[in-house]
């Protein structure tokens, strides 16, 4: 029986389903070897790399699958979010732009980018890019949020009420 690289794909994502880490990434690694320039393949080795606890592993199939195709959103993001749960920084910057370069309308990247200049300590940056996700999507809980505390940190009690008062209004 020949294999193919979407069988493989299928049956990696039900192993990694079951939690079965190792085997999931064993059959995504045969099938990187039949269809090397799949990008989702390695999307998903990273995903499950991230999943079993293996962020290294995971930034590096990742920023494969991102140079294939960076135009993916979701690669990105996943990519940029790995980058900043090890804290790095410029990494995430330099994602997230080149992300808003084809799509400067998604509000995850912008997020993205105001986390990671939270962390940075540049708060009012993270408000400016917190502000433009949550101009996209009045509805982006998690920019809200971020958004909130941000300028609680700064000491703006009035974007800080009306961030509430906006988490109020989406809850009901």
């Amino acid at each position: 029986m020949i294999e193919r690289s979407d069988t493989l794909n299928n049956q990696a994502i039900i192993l990694a389903s079951d939690g079965a880490y190792t085997e999931a990434i064993a059959c995504f690694k045969r099938a990187i070897v039949i269809d090397k320039e799949n990008y989702l393949l390695w999307y998903n080795l990273g995903v499950t790399y991230r999943d079993a606890g293996d962020l290294c592993e995971a930034e590096n199939a990742l920023e494969t699958a991102f140079r294939m195709a960076p135009e993916k959103e979701d690669v990105a993001e996943t990519f940029a979010t790995i980058c900043l749960m090890q804290k790095k920084l410029s990494k995430v910057q330099q994602i997230c732009m080149d992300s808003l370069d084809l799509n400067p309308l998604n509000p995850h990247m912008w997020n993205l980018l105001g986390v990671s200049d939270f962390q940075s300590e540049n708060y009012e940056e993270a408000s400016s890019y917190f502000e433009q996700a949550v101009s996209i999507n009045p509805y982006y809980t998690d920019a809200i949020y971020n958004l909130r505390d941000t300028y609680s940190v700064l000491g703006n009690k009035k974007g800080e009420a009306a961030c509430d008062a906006r988490l109020k209004e989406i809850e009901k």
